[in-house]
């Protein structure tokens, strides 16, 4: 069985140091002829014999560092836009141009860690909330995904470790009966899966379900930031709050603020890790959000490039992603009336640079 904390870092964002090898992923590209469309998030499972490990493409060994950016791309409105092709990218590091060394569709099985948050707060609302609104993720995944459960209060639980056997994940949500501590340590959560997940090769992903609201955390949030900007994993979040406060109208201009603060500090782990955050206010909405994670998951592309700037000065560097007509024009989608639509490009937002000398 997979282990949470053991495998092969197949990175989303990796930096080569120095004159080590750098493993970039090169998938198979698209068929010749197929030109950007938009598709609703799939949700039919399609089983599939097991594979053995889930990295793909090619070595290859290079003498200068890597970057390799997932990248997932829609219109405002929510589809999927398919079958882009390397020229309709351009890619941008501290807003200068980089060259593309490596392009191809991102199709891996998906590789998540469920993580919930699970305890009394509000009476126990999140925890009931997270339990059985996770459900509807399962109808989306297909055989050969993995995917891994933990939990959170004041201290964070690994229910059910990787496994490609969906119904273990659902027994294992079934079986939490009992909320625990009031307390809900989110930042130690994501930190804590995100360091499990370091090593562990795929598509890696955290799907979040929980209010958000940090009580007891080691770590605080500039910390928790840092660390994300790092990571290779892509954070979706589904915040609770939404649903608690437009039931509960007179709960106190504090106690809401507590929870707007929250919603931000959640768009801000999908946002800056190249995910999405969501926050329902009715259950009937869950099928349609998971439905939009697997389907994002499984339509990203992978771009590897080598940056332009060499110095390893340990700074940030922020990374931009565009998308341009194969002849450099700018990019145009229409929908089926003919009618132009924006659209929006998802991808981590930079890395941090390597430290030390050259």
């Amino acid at each position: 069985m997979r282990k949470i904390a053991a495998g092969v870092l197949t990175a989303s964002l990796f930096l080569g140091l120095g004159a080590l090898s750098a493993l970039a992923q090169a998938p198979p590209s698209p068929q010749p002829g197929q030109s950007p469309q938009q598709t609703p998030p799939p949700s039919s499972t399609n089983p599939a014999q097991q594979p053995q490990s889930q990295s793909g493409g090619v070595s290859i060994s290079v003498e200068v560092p890597l970057v390799t950016v997932e990248v997932g791309a829609t219109t405002s409105g929510g589809d999927i836009i398919t079958g882009l092709k390397r020229e309709n990218f351009r890619i941008y590091e501290d807003g200068v141009p980089q060259q593309i060394s490596n392009f191809g569709p991102s199709d891996s099985p998906i590789t998540m860690v469920l993580v919930l948050e699970f305890g009394s707060r509000s009476y126990g609302l999140f925890g009931y909330l997270a339990k059985y609104w996770s459900q509807y993720l399962f109808s989306n995944l297909k055989q050969q995904d993995w995917i891994a459960l933990e939990t959170f209060d004041m201290r964070t639980r690994v229910e059910q470790d990787f496994t490609q056997n969906k119904e273990e994940v659902l027994s294992a949500i079934n079986h939490l009966y009992f909320p625990g501590f009031s307390e809900s340590n989110v930042f130690d959560a994501l930190l804590e899966t995100t360091d499990r997940l370091k090593d562990v090769k795929g598509k890696k992903s955290i799907v979040l379900i929980a209010s958000g609201v940090d009580t007891f955390s080691k770590h605080n949030l500039d910390q928790t930031m840092k660390t994300l900007r790092q990571s290779d994993t892509t954070i979706f979040c589904i915040g609770l709050g939404e649903f608690l406060t437009t039931r509960s109208p007179g709960m106190g201009s504090l106690r809401e603020m507590d929870y707007l603060q929250a919603q931000n500090q959640l768009r801000t782990f999908s946002k800056e890790t190249g995910g999405y955050a969501w926050f329902p206010r009715f259950e009937g909405e869950m099928p349609e959000i998971f439905r939009a994670v697997t389907g994002f998951l499984r339509n990203q592309y992978s771009i590897s490039y080598s940056p332009s700037n060499r110095t390893r000065d340990g700074k940030f560097r922020k990374v931009k992603v565009e998308l341009v007509a194969p002849d450099g024009s700018p990019f145009m989608i229409v929908d089926q009336k003919g009618k132009k639509q924006k659209y929006v490009v998802y991808s981590r937002e930079g890395y941090n640079a390597p430290k030390g000398a050259d």
